[in-house]
């Protein structure tokens, strides 16, 4: 996958907030080898792992591809990605407005630890969410 396929699919996903991201961003997280990416045909995600703390980035997956698993496949390899790393738990932040993400989080074991007032915009939060590895 190329970084201007990654930043075509993520601007369909994110159009609003999370702003989307450029495909030289992709690139500049990718050159860390603190960060990873995982991917199918219909989305991907951007993790990343420093010392015992992994943190997934971002997961995006094609509109037309949803409820169909591949967000949860993606979660199951991130985690299994960020334990072979030496991650012991991880955390995310997802808007406070996307329901569809934050009902997946919860289902998969995350929790809510914290919020980001106003983060994304005026009114919409960072929910802060946590998991056992």
């Amino acid at each position: 996958m190329t970084s201007d396929f990654l930043a075509d699919l993520h601007l369909r996903c994110f159009r609003a907030h999370p702003r989307p991201w450029s495909a030289a961003e992709i690139e500049d997280l990718l050159s860390s080898q603190l960060n990873f990416l995982l991917h199918r045909p219909q989305g991907f995600l951007i993790g990343r792992t420093v010392a015992d703390e992994a943190e997934l980035l971002t997961v995006a997956v094609s509109p037309n591809a949803r409820r169909q698993g591949v967000a949860r496949d993606l979660l199951a390899e991130f985690s299994d990605t960020a334990r072979e790393r030496g991650a012991v738990e991880a955390f995310l932040e997802v808007a406070s407005d996307n329901d569809a993400a934050r009902a997946l989080y919860l289902s998969d074991g995350w929790a809510n630890v914290g919020l980001r007032r106003n983060y994304y915009a005026p009114g919409i939060d960072a929910v802060l969410m946590r998991r056992a590895l």
